[in-house]
């Protein structure tokens, strides 16, 4: 019994990171409807909470699938592994959500694993091919929404070149309540599961599964529930350097930053791939500001974000090695 205590009291820990994902991360999706004022900051996460749920339904949990069993060796998890990671993870989401820097959940969550697993078992334990992907998706990922939502913004321009400005902006706002609705369903499908494949490991770990690994339908829920009620809490430090400073958008820009934004993350979702929600959408909204020029993305504030990515895997990392040495001595 007191063994159950420890492992679900682990589980609760996770879905708490859940929750600050989804405080952190969701900030990220709803920043761009409320910076063009398509929807109020009340409305926007109750709208984005909404698609996280539906995320639930009928798209699979390839990402958990590759968190479980594609990153570190099964045999290097175990409960003070994992705590570790969450703590470490926990930490530094905690730490820049404070800040307003619009870093990674998903690369936190990452990083704590990493760092408590290598201190437990050393650099064999992980994958090289699971690690080589994220690695490379923390650069492909907003390269790819750059791409992505430069052409998109080109390719609306054009199309209601001969459109009045009012017309437009009424399309536009139609059309990025269903744009950010479909980014809140893949940023539900991408980073909620994450913390599934987590919970899944530990609770297989310790017996509670049987012979065989799984995710119940309970772990799926709860992460989706949780993540959602964190949307609602908001991160509103994070809505303001992402919607507001990195470049001015109007209704038609955040249609096709969202729409980029979602279709790539959605993509990434159904083959399994986890990756960051932040680097995304960030990289999404710069290539819709340089259809403009230049000069219409702060790139400034893209240094502090762009610092803060990659200082994300270590800090986690430094957190989880850390949390877990100390954790190994009572767990």
């Amino acid at each position: 019994m007191p063994h159950l205590f420890i492992v679900y009291g682990i589980v609760a820990l996770a879905l708490f990171f859940d929750f600050l994902n989804g405080m952190h991360d969701a900030a990220n999706e709803i920043a761009t409807v409320v910076s063009t004022r398509v929807l109020s900051p009340r409305n926007a996460v109750l709208w984005a909470a909404c698609f996280h749920m539906v995320a639930a339904f009928g798209f699979g949990v390839h990402v958990a699938d590759t968190i479980g069993k594609g990153l570190i060796s099964p045999k290097a998890m175990d409960n003070a592994v994992i705590l570790g990671a969450l703590i470490g993870g926990s930490l530094w989401n905690y730490f820049t959500i404070r800040l307003g820097l619009p870093v990674s959940s998903s690369h936190s969550l990452i990083g704590g694993l990493v760092g408590a697993a290598v201190a437990k078992a050393g650099w064999g334990c992980l994958m090289p091919w699971g690690i080589g992907v994220v690695v490379a998706f923390m650069i492909i990922s907003p390269l790819f929404g750059l791409l992505l939502g430069y052409a998109l913004m080109v390719i609306s321009s054009w199309a209601f070149r001969r459109t009045s400005p009012r017309q437009v902006d009424v399309f536009a706002r139609i059309g990025q309540l269903a744009s950010s609705a479909f980014l809140s369903l893949s940023h539900g499908l991408n980073d909620a599961q994450k913390t599934m494949g987590v919970i899944a490991i530990l609770l297989f770990s310790n017996g509670v599964l049987g012979p065989h690994s799984y995710i119940p339908k309970w772990v799926i829920l709860s992460c989706y529930a949780v993540m959602s009620l964190g949307t609602l809490a908001g991160g509103w430090k994070v809505v303001h350097t992402v919607g507001q400073r990195v470049t001015k958008l109007r209704p038609l820009s955040g249609m096709c930053a969202d729409l980029g934004s979602g279709t790539v993350m959605f993509v990434c979702g159904m083959a399994g791939i986890p990756i960051s929600t932040t680097h995304l959408v960030n990289g999404t909204l710069m290539g819709v500001g340089a259809t403009q020029r230049l000069s219409a993305v702060r790139w400034g504030v893209v240094h502090e974000i762009i610092v803060a990515w990659f200082l994300t895997i270590p800090c986690a990392a430094a957190v989880a090695a850390i949390s877990y040495h100390i954790f190994a001595h009572f767990i």
